[in-house]
């Protein structure tokens, strides 16, 4: 029994780097493999067998879903800056007052009816595709920080190399299943000309789904482009193989930079992910239910303008939901709050019938220490038990977003793969009851040499490629390694072995003369 689409297809695959493998990096791969976190063990997307948690009976989410319809015809969102957004809402029959656009109850829901509940995007690699929506969960890597702390204890500003790393280590993390986008932010090439070198780095260096650029309409347009080489201008028409994130600029207000890009992507067919990025108390109300209001506005606004563009392309509702110190205003994660607002924004998306994005493994800290690991495993396991179809920021954040971390990736990557574990069905099966091995032992004796647990040893248990269950003993003889050490020794073997996927020649000389002349076009920029 299997909880993930296209398992049966991926166990027979050849495991990769194999050749010329050093002893040390072989056994932490045979070691991480052993735990289901290791290249080789590929699978595609989790199908949830948990049923969501949810914390909103049918009268709150009434109330919530009301006083959004209010804020929406009453206050209004601003459209800031595009004058084609505002036509085309006056076109739907909107109340357009200058930037601010008045909804008329049901007008979003309306438009929102086109929209898919459930889509594939396409990965390159067809086995590598992934199902957003219903049951469906996929976890995709950090998103957007400026600086990394490398494997040498350095925190720095990124670069295209450290880029390069982490499409790397997220291609042969088994319970990653997406390239992401912007996993960090490569200051040494410059602002205007690096969307190009990061959309081509997710192209050649993974075959799984990724993101595209946001950071201005050209660079959507220029992510579209280098899709329609890599997969078909056809295909690129009639599927979508780019996800991407169009922020609202809470409280209320779209800007032209991302109104530009949800344009370029809509009209391609391809996906966006209309998120409010609320820290609580200073872009929302300070409590669970406002926030929850006021994201559903936003989200039902934005979303609904990527079907006035084009019905029918994908759009998931997005959330990015965290909290501030009423002390400091520094933001915070892992509390209560920002899972309860999870929680009940993935039960306003199930009603509204879209996708639903947000979590991952969220943390204040600098370094991959005990507080990273609380307020990580916080974050993530409300997003699990919220019924979180695409995950950002799964793997690799620290210090709020400011930082990619090697070995907070390789941390966060082993418990990704026991959620994935957590959510597969019960096995029921004659093996699953194991009434052959109560008959066997019987009273007062043990299960340790039974032939069931014989027979299942292997697999019974999730084991973690980074934890240390040893003896003290053992431990200390080993150099007592901290689980960042251990987890700073597992990303420098998988990079030393990585091999990248095969690409088709013509199709990699295709996208590199695209990327050539255009950044010819341009001049440097670094601001």
């Amino acid at each position: 029994m299997t909880m993930m689409a296209g398992d049966d297809e991926t166990q027979d695959r050849p495991r990769r780097g194999r050749s010329g493998r050093s002893e040390r990096g072989g056994a932490a791969a045979r070691r991480a493999a052993r735990a289901g976190a290791g290249p080789g063990q590929q699978l595609t997307y989790i199908r949830r067998a948990l049923k969501p948690y949810e914390v909103l009976d049918e009268e709150a989410l009434a109330l919530v879903e009301a006083n959004a319809d209010t804020v929406l015809e009453e206050i209004g969102i601003e459209f800031r800056d595009d004058p084609e957004a505002l036509a085309l809402w006056k076109e739907a029959g909107a109340d357009v007052r200058g930037d601010r656009v008045h909804f008329p109850k049901g007008l979003c829901r309306q438009l929102l009816k086109t929209a898919p509940s459930v889509f594939t995007q396409h990965a390159r690699n067809p086995e590598r595709s992934v199902e957003i929506g219903g049951n469906a969960t996929v976890f995709a890597p950090v998103y957007g920080p400026p600086f990394v702390r490398d494997l040498d204890g350095m925190r720095r500003y990124a670069t295209i190399e450290d880029f390069r790393n982490f499409v790397k280590l997220a291609y042969m993390a088994p319970s990653i299943h997406h390239s992401g986008g912007t996993v960090c932010e490569p200051v040494d090439v410059p602002v205007n000309k690096r969307h190009l070198d990061m959309v081509f780095s997710h192209m050649r260096y993974s075959d799984k789904p990724f993101m595209g650029s946001v950071t201005a309409p050209d660079r959507a347009e220029d992510t579209v482009a280098m899709a329609r080489i890599l997969f078909g201008e056809d295909f690129v028409d009639q599927n979508t193989v780019v996800i991407n994130l169009i922020n609202a600029n809470s409280p209320m207000v779209f800007d032209e930079t991302m109104l530009g890009a949800a344009k370029v992507y809509a009209r391609a067919n391809q996906a966006c992910i209309v998120t409010p990025f609320i820290l609580a108390g200073a872009m929302s109300p300070v409590t669970v239910i406002g926030t929850l209001t006021q994201v559903l506005a936003e989200v039902m606004a934005g979303a609904a303008f990527t079907q006035l563009v084009r019905p029918g392309a994908p759009v998931l509702f997005g959330t990015f939901a965290s909290s501030i110190s009423m002390q400091s205003g520094a933001p915070t994660f892992g509390t209560p709050e920002p899972s309860l607002v999870s929680y009940g924004a993935a039960q306003l998306a199930r009603r509204l019938g879209l996708p639903f994005r947000t979590g991952g493994s969220l943390t204040g800290s600098k370094i991959p220490d005990a507080q990273a690991a609380y307020e990580s495993a916080n974050t993530l396991n409300s997003t699990v038990l919220a019924g979180t179809n695409f995950v950002l920021h799964a793997a690799g954040w620290l210090e709020g977003g400011l930082v990619s971390s090697y070995e907070k990736f390789m941390m966060d990557i082993d418990q990704l793969g026991m959620q994935q574990r957590m959510c597969e069905p019960l096995d029921v099966s004659e093996n699953g009851q194991a009434m052959d091995a109560i008959r066997e032992v019987g009273p007062g004796s043990h299960y340790l040499g039974c032939a069931h647990t014989q027979a299942n040893f292997q697999t019974a248990f999730y084991r973690s490629s980074i934890a240390d269950n040893n003896s003290f003993e053992q431990w200390a003889a080993e150099g007592e390694k901290t689980a960042a050490q251990r987890a700073n020794q597992l990303a420098r073997s998988w990079l030393e072995t990585y091999q990248a996927p095969p690409l088709d020649p013509g199709i990699e000389e295709g996208l590199l003369d695209f990327i050539a002349k255009r950044k010819e076009s341009m001049p440097d920029a670094f601001a």
